[in-house]
């Protein structure tokens, strides 16, 4: 669907939500559009979610039928913790996106963004038993803060929410879904994004250096833990590549910002 098809059906929200929902509402749109860039979406399954700010009970997510490449500002989807549609809107919304996201929202307040995937990658180390290994510096980033969670078919369980947030925990900033896929959560969206990315990153290396036939090398544990301890000291809410991520989109003319 071309940008000029999207606006017509889609009236711009701009100045009529707050500054701050529609400055969250273009980091969304953009990271919809970014996990396209990257191949990460796959067609119009999966989903990611923003927190309204100011709110623990509203949040926005994508119009159900819309490629990620598609998704503006203003037609993210306004939802509240019990999956009622907030704005008028011609869209409606993925069960299995609201079934998980309301979990995480729901439990976790300090969570502002939550990212899900089904990269092939991530499919994969999904179905390892070992999970993710510690053996590159990305996989690292995610040493003793990545939970697991247990296939139990295509999120249309309300009562799965409580296991996916048992599992989850209150410190954990991503998780595997067994046989599923990937999420990542973050206090913005620039940081949920990051950590996809790396997420990503990590799993493709494995797939591939499993695929080598050698013996893997395993840092010892301390060497993992002062990894870690090093990314929480690097890490921060201001994501520096976020502004150089948007001028990707705005230099190939994607609309995210109507």
């Amino acid at each position: 669907m071309g940008v000029d098809k999207i606006k017509q059906m889609v009236p711009s929200l701009k100045g009529k939500v707050s500054d701050e929902e529609w400055e969250t509402r273009v980091n969304l749109a953009a990271c919809y559009q970014l996990v396209a860039h990257y191949d990460m979406s796959d067609l119009i399954f999966t989903h990611i979610s923003a927190r309204i700010p100011g709110s623990h009970d509203q949040f926005l997510i994508n119009p159900y039928g819309l490629f990620f490449d598609e998704i503006t500002a203003s037609s993210l989807v306004k939802v509240d913790i019990d999956g009622n549609v907030l704005d008028e809107t011609d869209f409606f919304i993925n069960p299995a996106g609201y079934t998980i996201h309301s979990a995480v929202h729901g439990a976790r307040h300090d969570v502002e963004c939550v990212l899900h995937t089904h990269t092939v990658s991530g499919m994969a180390v999904s179905a390892q038993k070992q999970g993710l290994l510690p053996i590159s510096q990305h996989s690292l980033m995610f040493y003793n803060r990545l939970a697991y969670h247990g296939y139990e078919g295509i999120a249309l369980n309300l009562d799965e929410r409580e296991r996916l947030v048992r599992d989850l925990g209150e410190d954990n900033i991503a998780m595997i879904l067994r046989n599923h896929g990937l999420l990542t959560v973050g206090a913005t969206v620039a940081e949920a994004f990051r950590r996809i990315f790396y997420l990503e990153k990590a799993c493709q290396a494995q797939i591939q250096a499993l695929s080598g036939g050698s013996e893997i090398i395993i840092p010892p544990v301390e060497v993992c833990e002062t990894a870690l301890e090093q990314f929480k000291s690097l890490s921060s809410r201001n994501v520096l590549e976020w502004d150089g991520l948007l001028r990707i989109l705005d230099n190939k003319g994607s609309n995210f910002r109507h």
